[in-house]
């Protein structure tokens, strides 16, 4: 299982990018993958290949019309199963001793 969290910033389409992070978070959606979405990018988690076709999915709905596409990514690959998404941070709220704020 791996999680990846990634975010597309695209450049020279103006100063509102709602409706280009609407279009990714379509496809994450429609993908059946876990993830959450957060202020800076989106974290998914799948089988490395599920989860890296849904990421070229993204650029590609991008690419379509953003003549220049920022990447940022990061992936945490595990050969033990699960649903880390979640379970990682409830292991640190059982270190803590408490919820935290998500």
């Amino acid at each position: 299982m791996v999680l990846i969290e990634f975010a597309m910033a695209p450049r020279g389409v103006g100063d509102s990018l709602s409706a280009h992070v609407a279009r990714i978070l379509d496809i994450i959606d429609k993908s059946g993958l876990a993830y959450q979405m957060t202020p800076m990018g989106t974290i998914i988690e799948g089988e490395w290949d599920e989860a890296m076709a849904v990421v070229n999915a993204c650029f590609k709905a991008l690419e379509k019309d953003c003549p220049r596409i920022g990447v940022n990514l990061k992936a945490d690959w595990k050969k033990a199963g699960g649903t880390r998404l979640s379970s990682k941070i409830e292991s640190v709220e059982k270190v803590v001793g408490r919820k935290l704020k998500r």
